[in-house]
């Protein structure tokens, strides 16, 4: 009975070993799984914390807009002449100097301008709204009869300290806006999106 009761404690020592090394192989792959899964949400989270930094230093950011009037000189005899309107109602962020006429981005982006001009009676204005440079929208503008008012604009992508002005894109004696209680002469920008 020794010999039999040997063989059944051998029997489940072997069984019970047996399930303790699959017990220990189920145990390395769960916590292989779960290291794998901790890792991974780990960098989820991580990625998850860049992006909300980056939304919310866009949200922290002050608006950027202004509203410029009353132009400096009404005799546009110079070629390519900068207009400068020289008061603002509205300079978010300061990136409209009024004493050289341009608008410096403070941030890159997606910018709204328009430009509204007047011409005496009698008297042509041709102006473009520039980039960098390059004039990216243009207007012309003839005070037939009476005087006459005109608007114009873009909507384009401006780097971070880029430049947009407005400037006479043809000069002469009878170039000449019109300026007075009844008219007012504009140059506003706004950024749309960064």
């Amino acid at each position: 009975m020794d010999m039999f009761a040997e063989k059944i404690r051998g029997n489940i020592t072997d069984e019970m070993l047996k399930r303790g090394d699959e017990i220990k192989r189920r145990e390395e792959s769960f916590k292989k799984r779960f290291e794998e899964t901790r890792n991974n949400l780990t960098s989820d989270i991580d990625a998850k914390k860049v992006e909300l930094n980056q939304i919310q230093g866009k949200l922290e950011q002050p608006p950027i807009a202004f509203y410029a009037h009353h132009l400096k000189d009404l005799v546009l005899d110079t070629a390519n002449e900068i207009l400068i309107f020289e008061k603002t109602i509205t300079n978010e962020g300061t990136g409209y100097d009024t004493s050289t006429g341009l608008f410096t981005a403070p941030v890159g982006g997606l910018y709204q301008f328009d430009v509204h001009t007047c011409t005496y009676n009698r008297k042509y204005s041709y102006l473009g709204l520039v980039m960098e440079g390059n004039v990216i929208a243009a207007d012309s503008n003839f005070g037939d009869a009476n005087s006459d008012c005109d608007s114009f604009g873009a909507i384009i992508r401006v780097r971070s300290g880029g430049n947009v002005w407005v400037k006479s894109t043809s000069s002469a004696s009878n170039r000449q806006p019109g300026q007075d209680a009844y008219r007012m002469n504009t140059f506003s920008g706004v950024l749309v999106n960064n």
